[in-house]
């Protein structure tokens, strides 16, 4: 690990400060991704920026919604009794990511601003874009059984790895950020992260300086019909092959609205549009439950090594609407080896 500077400000204006001075510069909250990626050498800013004891720790109603801070513990937020009671997909997706150690230290803003997980960026002594801008992607026409089939460009085929930003993605959220010169913006959740274009060294839209201060939640109507299913290769503590946060609100049996978003497959979470669309007025089957994700994987693009993963994001989807409709809120499948070999 380099040598760098660490810093502990007593306010949000001094640590904004600090890091709009310095475009090397990041703030510090539990340091479960950041650290390890100093450690690894892929990462190696001049100064940390210790934020975890700033006051951004409260969960509370928000008009009719909820209010989550920033600098609150994944665990915390998961089991607080609002987000369990009005968002149970936020507190499932959240609890099947990482162990409960990361989880007890791992805040909320980190959560967001982690990065990907692929080995092509972990590993220095290969060619990587997000990295090391213009040196090229080793995963393009490298081992890609793990990336992304939907909206990667040449110069980026990773996968974003968070749980919690997908079901944040589902339900709507908002990201509210402090930057320099008192100034602040809402950030509606589906414009918060990046696709990778001709810059995927830049993974979302906050620019520099600016402090993720909560999360906003907007009033949940689909609460009872909702339903987190994560797919991977072990059964715990490993990320997503696939996984859906899936939201359901019917009248009777006739779909009125429906939330699908989908972790594992895209450089951000991606919301599932088409299948959305196409299931509004549909009847709560499980053919157009089928025939909703068959839709939505019409436009993935896989790779050599991931074309597996059509046919699992297409089941993933039918079978995170079927749990909606029978009102559960986790699931979590080992994937069968067999069938993730590029076939």
């Amino acid at each position: 690990m380099r040598p760098f500077k660490y810093s502990n400000p007593t306010d949000t204006t001094s640590a904004i400060g600090i890091v709009s001075a310095n475009q090397s510069a990041k703030y510090l909250g539990g340091g479960t991704n950041i650290v390890d990626l100093m450690k690894e050498d892929v990462m190696h800013p001049t100064e940390l920026v210790n934020v975890a004891r700033l006051k951004y720790s409260k969960i509370e109603k928000k008009g009719d919604g909820v209010s989550i801070g920033a600098t609150a513990t994944n665990s915390f937020t998961a089991n607080h009794e609002l987000v369990r009671e009005n968002y149970p997909l936020l507190s499932m997706a959240i609890l099947a990511g990482a162990s409960a150690q990361i989880r007890n230290m791992a805040t909320n803003a980190g959560n967001l601003n982690q990065r990907t997980r692929c080995t092509y960026f972990y590993d220095v002594s290969m060619p990587c874009n997000k990295r090391e801008p213009g040196s090229g992607c080793g995963a393009l026409h490298g081992v890609n059984k793990n990336h992304a089939i939907f909206g990667w460009s040449e110069k980026c085929v990773a996968t974003y790895p968070s749980d919690m930003a997908v079901a944040l993605a589902a339900l709507d959220a908002v990201v509210l950020v402090d930057g320099p010169n008192n100034t602040k913006r809402s950030i509606p959740f589906a414009d918060f992260h990046r696709l990778p274009g001709e810059h995927p060294e830049i993974d979302n839209n906050l620019k520099q300086g600016e402090f993720i201060t909560s999360i906003d939640l907007p009033a949940n109507r689909l609460a009872d019909k909702s339903y987190y299913l994560k797919i991977r290769e072990r059964s715990s503590y490993a990320f997503a092959l696939v996984s859906v946060a899936a939201a359901l609100l019917t009248d009777g049996n006739t779909i009125k609205e429906a939330r699908i978003a989908l972790g594992g497959v895209a450089h951000k979470p991606w919301r599932a549009s088409v299948a959305e669309k196409w299931l509004i007025g549909k009847q709560a089957t499980e053919a157009n439950f089928k025939a909703a994700a068959v839709a939505e994987l019409k436009n993935a693009r896989p790779l050599q090594h991931n074309k597996y993963k059509v046919g699992l994001a297409s089941k993933a989807i039918a079978r995170a609407l079927e749990g909606a409709m029978q009102g559960g809120v986790y699931g979590t499948m080992e994937a069968d080896s067999t069938n993730t070999n590029n076939n």
